[in-house]
């Protein structure tokens, strides 16, 4: 290697030496940054996955309130329905006691009417009597008999309408309260709703707020990457440099070497008397 060469070599292996360690510094201050930038996303994304796991769990909740609404609405629908045809059927049996009651100047009393066509039954057996006046009992009787049937059929009417009454009031009030659950429950769920709604708002703007921090990062590692890269193929070249520089001085001293042997073996021709640097350097020649 030249004089030329060897000190552009050197200049360069120097500027290498020096640009290597601006490239660390850079490389240390950068890895630092996108280490925070690295914690702080992590952070950001760990509260970003608690509030979707609370959306799951909201929604979760609305979904099961929206399924007993749907389950309250149809049993609020049958027991509607229900009502209705215990409506009609207390309205028709209301009409027949009317129509019965409307029949009957004065209702009588069953147990005294039935013990009256017994003592006229009884009368027609044991006692001797007019034919004419038997057919007036026998009439008397069958009319008693058509009396007494339309009282049984009225005290029928009557415990069935009160019945009907209790099964009325019964499945009204069932209706009712269906009712008022299902408002209840439909309220909660809108209220639901309205949460699940107000937590996708905050998901959305949690994503928007993500995004520049992850663009931070990973900008900052891209960055570390290439000063990495960087720095080898600086540092490989540096040592390139660095071991070239070992040979030719390595080369150099042996030639110094060499030389020094030759002027002591020439002194020792004429011999002049040798000088401990002489005697040094004829040492180390042999070595």
């Amino acid at each position: 290697m030249d004089d030329t060469e060897s000190k552009e070599s050197r200049a360069e292996f120097q500027q290498g030496k020096k640009d290597l360690s601006v490239l660390r510094s850079q490389f240390t201050a950068l890895s630092i940054d996108k280490e925070k930038a690295y914690q702080q996303l992590k952070e950001f994304q760990s509260s970003l996955h608690q509030l979707i796991e609370t959306i799951k769990k909201c929604k979760e909740e609305r979904d099961t309130f929206t399924t007993q609404v749907k389950s309250l609405k149809g049993e609020r629908e049958k027991l509607n329905q229900a009502v209705k045809e215990k409506a009609g059927e207390k309205k028709q049996v209301a009409q027949q006691k009317e129509e019965i009651t409307h029949k009957m100047a004065r209702p009588e009393n069953p147990a005294r009417l039935k013990a009256q066509i017994a003592a006229m039954e009884r009368a027609i057996e044991t006692e001797v009597m007019p034919f004419s006046e038997e057919q007036k009992l026998t009439k008397r009787i069958k009319e008693l008999k058509v009396q007494y049937k339309k009282i049984e059929q009225l005290d029928r009417l009557w415990k069935e309408s009160s019945a009907l009454s209790a099964e009325f009031s019964h499945t009204r009030q069932a209706a009712e309260e269906t009712h008022r659950n299902l408002q209840a429950i439909a309220q909660q769920s809108q209220q639901k709703h309205e949460e699940l709604k107000g937590l996708y708002e905050q998901l959305k703007k949690a994503r928007a707020e993500e995004k520049p921090l992850r663009e931070k990062y990973l900008g900052l590692k891209q960055q570390c990457e290439a000063l990495r890269k960087k720095g080898e193929e600086l540092l490989k070249r540096v040592n390139e440099l660095a071991k070239k520089f070992k040979e030719d001085e390595g080369q150099s001293f042996q030639h110094i070497v060499e030389q020094k042997k030759a002027e002591v073996q020439e002194k020792l021709k004429k011999g002049k008397k040798l000088s401990t640097k002489d005697i040094l350097a004829f040492q180390a020649s042999k070595e």
